[in-house]
């Protein structure tokens, strides 16, 4: 087992975390884009840091959401593109302890992840258009490109560099054990060697040798990086990251073999607090996503957004308390599984397995038995509910499955030609034991 393979191996069985962007852009309620969007002066965005002050927020509220809903990690927005520090750290005033709210957040949300028994990660932006050295004028998406005051502005890149791997180093160094570093992102020509991203990461590895990092030292949200490629550097990180598009497939390196990924999204069309996205996907949704997501061999870091009183809003927590009673009763066909890689898609849904158990997801209502697809049927030893252990009957005597002795068909209704409501209407999962 490689080094890369030891450090993944409990992000791997987890499967499931909660994503969180959190700061003062909580405040216009126009996303953490905003100040890009709508070319907002560093001048005019300072009256949301003069008023940061959420009350309401009880960030072992959000861990205790997350930990009721199935998750085993967490990650946080310690800084954002706009350059806004959720954490105390020695090198700016730009941080939430200088605000009206005067706490240092990052310090909260380890305390709040390690008292609910979730792994905990941090993300970090390589952008900041808040820091003076980072470029302007000719940057595809800082706030004041274009703009004329800037054409000439003379910067020192480095001294921006220095203050970067600086504030990444206070993070792991002053939070005690952190189990992943989600760094955001690479474009253009501002990618790799630009962001010193070897010496970057030989840092984070003296003081957490058993961190785990994204890809996007590298890359985008759009590309993988080198971690496909036959000798990953580094700076390749541990995974990819695929954002707001499901691979179609497991996703393969050059060789064909698969790579540890994950998909970030979001529970609404917005990564931060925005006021009028109302879109909010429902619990059946995310539980078809998951279990997709595990299906090809992935994790699904599921996005909210706490409002500007440090609430999530009340559609993301009910949603999640559902996947989280689904989670309770079929978690064990997400925790530590994977693809059954030898299997076709059934129709009715999806597979996941781990080792010698087959978990078949039934995503809708059958009409007559169950197809095992693809599963010789010499080799099942059992199947049964995952809910509650029931035995899932033989179903091979219904009408359409006697005369297809290569598949095993079974049934959850008291007669093999009768309709049934599923147990569980998301998702109800068949647990199939299979010989060894």
């Amino acid at each position: 087992m490689t080094d890369r393979e030891k450090r993944l191996a409990w992000f791997t069985e987890a499967r499931f975390g909660m994503f969180i962007h959190w700061g003062i852009y909580a405040i216009p309620a126009h996303g953490e884009w905003y100040r890009s969007h709508a070319q907002v002066p560093v001048e005019a965005y300072q009256k949301y840091f003069d008023r940061f002050d959420p009350k309401a927020c009880d960030i072992h509220q959000w861990a205790r959401l997350a930990h009721d809903a199935g998750m085993r990690y967490m990650v946080l927005t310690a800084k954002h593109h706009d350059g806004f520090c959720l954490f105390d750290s020695k090198l700016t005033d730009y941080k939430s302890t200088n605000t009206p709210a005067g706490r240092d957040f990052i310090a909260e949300y380890v305390e709040a992840c390690r008292d609910e028994g979730l792994k905990v990660g941090l993300y970090y932006s390589l952008l900041d258009w808040h820091h003076p050295d980072y470029p302007k004028y000719a940057d595809k998406f800082h706030p004041m490109r274009g703009n004329e005051a800037f054409k000439d502005e003379k910067i020192n890149f480095d001294r921006y560099l220095d203050y970067m791997h600086g504030q990444i180093e206070e993070l792991v160094s002053n939070y005690g054990k952190i189990d992943v570093l989600w760094f955001d992102f690479s474009y253009e020509n501002l990618s790799g060697k630009a962001w010193r991203a070897e010496e970057l990461v030989s840092m984070v590895r003296k003081h957490q040798p058993d961190v785990i990092l994204d890809n996007r030292l590298e890359a985008s949200g759009e590309e993988y990086g080198g971690l496909l490629g036959p000798s990953p550097a580094p700076a390749a990180g541990d995974f990819v990251s695929p954002e707001q598009s499901l691979p179609q497939g497991c996703i393969l390196n050059y060789e064909g073999k698969p790579v540890t990924w994950e998909l970030c999204t979001t529970i609404n069309n917005s990564w931060s607090y925005m006021l009028h996205d109302r879109s909010f996907k429902t619990a059946s949704f995310l539980i078809h996503k998951l279990v997709e997501c595990v299906s090809k061999g992935g994790n699904l870091l599921l996005d909210v957004g706490p409002d500007a009183n440090g609430r999530i809003p009340l559609e993301s927590v009910y949603a999640l308390y559902q996947v989280g009673e689904w989670m309770q009763r079929n978690g064990e066909s997400i925790y530590g599984c994977g693809p059954a890689l030898d299997l076709p898609r059934p129709d009715w849904g999806r597979y996941t397995r781990k080792g010698n158990i087959v978990y078949g997801h039934l995503f809708e209502e059958p009409i007559g038995p169950i197809p095992l697809t693809g599963i010789d049927p010499a080799k099942i030893r059992f199947v049964s509910l995952l809910r509650d252990g029931a035995e899932a009957h033989d179903g091979s005597t219904a009408l359409g499955a006697r005369k297809k002795k290569d598949t095993r068909f079974v049934s959850l209704a008291a007669s093999n030609n009768n309709t049934i409501s599923l147990p569980d209407p998301s998702d109800t999962v068949l647990k199939i034991e299979l010989a060894d």
